[in-house]
């Protein structure tokens, strides 16, 4: 696997979001086909079908990594993108390639397509969210995610920063290049462990987490090397012109100039700087 490959995270979901909400809100789903079944997760092609069909997207927004469009009738679309699913709106006529999996026809005749390299993206349909998203901890760039909240989840934990930055049961959405990027601007090393952490520390680090992932949305994410993640109409974002260490393993900080060190944590590449994040 490469090892600079990653999922969207909660910037790049977030901007798929923000650039694909005014195409789709208000449309209703006429067809679905898919030359993946897989990615389908709640139920085989045709049941998912008939239940999807005639369905009006009634709102539309983000839980975590997941894209969710709410139905007419009750029911939630949920997509997980993966390492290396795309999202995009096209005139229905437009011809599609093997890598596209899943096709939503729309009433005015375009059709939202999820494309998958790896044909590991997954679609959902239910009734209750909670089936998919019931694990997921707080939204951290939500108004009521507060300080005190953030304290009182950090203090229940003995783990390794990076690895609890990862686990979307504690905050979702983040993950391995804004985890790298939030330690380093709060100057804590990834492997240092959460009950060791002072109160100033708590508070740089919940800052650090909502300022780089505030930046990254800002920046419409990170299209890295290997191009997996692309906004709906092809382009790239830009925060990837921001990092400070992710991917910038043997380069000088940007700091203090000592070279950048990559380790692996939890089977994760995790880059930081040995002498400011301590």
């Amino acid at each position: 696997m490469n090892p600079h490959l990653n999922m969207p995270e909660l910037p790049e979901v977030q901007t798929i979001l923000d650039e694909l909400r005014p195409q789709l809100l208000g449309g209703s789903f006429t067809a679905l086909e898919a030359d993946w079944p897989p990615a389908l997760a709640t139920g085989p092609l045709p049941e998912f079908r008939a239940r999807l069909v005639g369905q009006r997207i009634s709102e539309m927004r983000r839980r975590g990594k997941y894209f969710l469009c709410a139905l007419g009738s009750g029911d939630a679309l949920l997509i997980h993108l993966m390492m290396t699913g795309r999202l995009s709106v096209v005139p229905g006529s437009e011809p599609y390639n093997r890598h596209t999996h899943v096709r939503f026809r729309l009433d005015d005749g375009r059709e939202l397509r999820l494309h998958d390299v790896r044909k590991l993206g997954r679609v959902y349909l239910v009734a209750d969210l909670d089936e998919v998203l019931g694990h997921l901890g707080p939204e951290p760039l939500a108004e009521e995610f507060t300080l005190e909240q953030f304290r009182n989840l950090i203090s229940q934990r003995r783990g390794r920063l990076k690895s609890l930055l990862l686990n979307q049961r504690f905050l979702a959405g983040l993950g391995n290049i804004y985890s790298d990027e939030a330690l380093f601007e709060a100057a804590l090393h990834p492997l240092r462990r959460a009950n060791t952490l002072t109160e100033e520390e708590i508070e740089h680090l919940y800052q650090s987490i909502r300022r780089v992932l505030a930046s990254a949305v800002a920046e419409l994410g990170t299209t890295l090397g290997d191009a997996a993640y692309r906004r709906p109409n092809g382009q790239a974002g830009n925060y990837q012109n921001l990092l400070h260490v992710y991917g910038r393993e043997a380069e000088p900080c940007p700091l203090c100039r000592t070279l950048i060190q990559r380790i692996v944590v939890g089977g994760r590449g995790t880059y930081f700087c040995p002498r400011c994040q301590t």
